[in-house]
C-alpha cells in the first residue's frame, strides 16, 4: 500500500501527501467572528500539509456558539479569509473550509437570548464556553420543516462564499454531537417527520446539505467529517454500524471527494470509542478516498493505510505543535509537544511560536 509520503487526489485537490491537517478550533478570531491576520500566518506555516482543513467555521450566528471562532456569512468575513487562503496558495498548500453548524451546543448568550435549534427538545450535557465564562447548555427547539429550506440556503451561502473568499474546497462538519450529527443519532432526534424515525429518515439531513453544496461548489470539492463510534458531547446512537453505514452509502452516492472520520480508539487520550471501528462499514459503503483522524502516530497511520481501511491520515493536535509535521514525520525528527492551555487563547503564543526544523538548525 501507498507510503502516508505518495501523492492523492481528493476529489479535485491533487495533495503532494497523505497527511491531512485535522480541523482544530483554535479561538483566534475576532469576537464578532472575523478572521485575524495572524490566522494567516498560522496556516501557511502548515501549508506542507497535503491538504488543510481549517478549523470549524460558523455557517451563520444561528450554527456559531464559539468565543473567537471565525465565520463565513458576511461580506467581512469574507474579505478577512482571503489573505489567509492567499497565504496557504503563496506557500504551495491547499485549504478547505469546514463549515459549522452546532445546533443545540449554541448557548443562548450567543443568540441574543433566543433558543438554539436542533433536531428534537433536547439538552446537551455539560456546559457552554461563552464570553461571559462556561455555562449549563440550555434545552434547543425543534428546528420546523418550514426552516429547513432556510437552512439549506444557509449551507449554500456559505459554501459560495468559501469559493469567494479563495478556498479550495469545503467539508461538512457533520460530528462530533453538532447540528447533522443530533439529526443523525437516535437518542437527540425524536421527530416523527421525514427526517426522524428510520435511519432512512435520520440520514436525509446529511444527503440533503451535501448534495446543496456539491450543486454549488461540484461533489468533487466537497468532504464530509462524521464521528461514528460513540458518544460526541451527549449524541450516541444504538445502531452505529447500521446508521453511518447508510450515512455513507448515501455520501458516495453524491460522490463527494473524501469521507473524513473522527474515530478514537479504545485508548484516546482527547476521546475514547466506545465500540470496534465502524471504519471498515463504511469502507464497505463508501468508495471515494477514506481518511480517519484521532489519536494516529506515524506507525499507526501507515499500518491504517497498510491495511486497506484508509487512504490518508488527518492529524490535529500534532499538526497544532508541528508545523512542518511531514517532514519530521518522514525524517524522523522529534517532535514538539502542544500546550492546552494556549489552545484556544487569542495571542501568538501557542499558535505561531512552535518551531519548525530548520528554525531550531539556525
Amino acid at each position: 500500500m501507498p507510503p502516508l509520503f505518495d501523492p492523492i487526489d481528493l476529489g479535485a485537490i491533487k495533495a503532494p501527501n497523505r497527511i491531512l491537517m485535522a480541523p482544530l478550533t483554535r479561538g483566534r478570531s475576532t469576537a464578532g467572528h472575523v478572521p485575524t491576520p495572524r490566522m494567516a500566518t498560522y496556516y501557511a506555516q502548515r501549508a506542507s500539509a497535503g491538504l488543510i482543513i481549517t478549523e470549524g467555521t460558523g455557517i451563520s450566528q444561528e450554527g456559531l456558539g464559539w468565543p473567537f471562532a471565525p465565520g463565513i456569512w458576511s461580506d467581512e468575513q469574507v474579505e478577512a479569509w482571503k489573505p489567509i487562503t492567499a497565504a496557504v496558495h503563496d506557500a504551495g498548500g491547499r485549504i478547505v473550509v469546514q463549515l459549522w453548524h452546532m445546533g443545540r451546543v449554541v448557548h443562548p448568550d450567543f443568540l441574543g437570548g433566543a433558543k438554539p435549534v436542533s433536531a428534537s427538545a433536547t439538552t446537551a450535557p455539560g456546559g457552554a464556553h461563552t464570553y461571559k465564562g462556561k455555562q449549563r447548555y440550555e434545552e434547543a427547539r425543534p428546528l420546523t420543516r418550514d426552516e429547513i429550506p432556510r437552512l439549506l440556503n444557509d449551507y449554500e451561502k456559505a459554501a459560495r462564499n468559501a469559493i469567494e473568499a479563495g478556498f479550495d474546497g469545503v467539508q461538512l462538519h457533520a460530528a462530533n454531537g453538532y447540528l447533522i450529527d443530533q439529526f443523525l443519532r437516535d437518542n437527540s432526534n425524536f421527530r416523527h417527520d421525514k427526517y426522524g424515525g428510520s435511519i432512512e429518515n435520520r440520514v436525509r439531513l446529511l444527503g440533503e446539505v451535501t448534495q446543496r453544496l456539491a450543486d454549488t461548489v461540484g461533489a468533487d470539492r466537497v468532504s464530509v467529517r462524521l464521528s461514528p463510534n460513540g458518544d460526541s458531547q451527549g449524541a450516541n446512537d444504538s445502531s452505529p454500524y447500521e446508521l453511518f453505514g447508510a450515512a455513507a452509502a448515501v455520501l458516495d452516492k453524491i460522490g463527494i471527494g473524501f469521507l473524513e472520520l473522527r474515530e478514537p480508539d479504545f485508548e484516546g487520550t482527547f476521546g475514547k470509542g466506545e465500540v470496534e471501528p465502524v471504519a471498515p462499514t463504511i469502507r464497505k459503503s463508501f468508495r471515494g478516498p477514506l481518511v480517519l483522524n484521532s489519536d494516529y502516530t506515524i506507525e499507526k497511520a501507515q499500518a491504517a493505510l497498510d491495511s486497506g481501511v484508509a487512504d490518508a491520515i488527518a492529524f490535529g493536535r500534532t499538526f497544532l505543535a508541528n508545523p512542518d509535521l511531514p517532514e519530521r514525520l518522514e525524517t524522523g525528527a522529534p517532535l514538539n509537544s502542544d500546550v492546552m492551555a494556549t489552545w484556544y487563547s487569542q495571542g501568538d503564543e501557542g499558535y505561531i511560536d512552535y518551531p519548525a526544523l530548520d528554525s531550531v538548525a539556525a
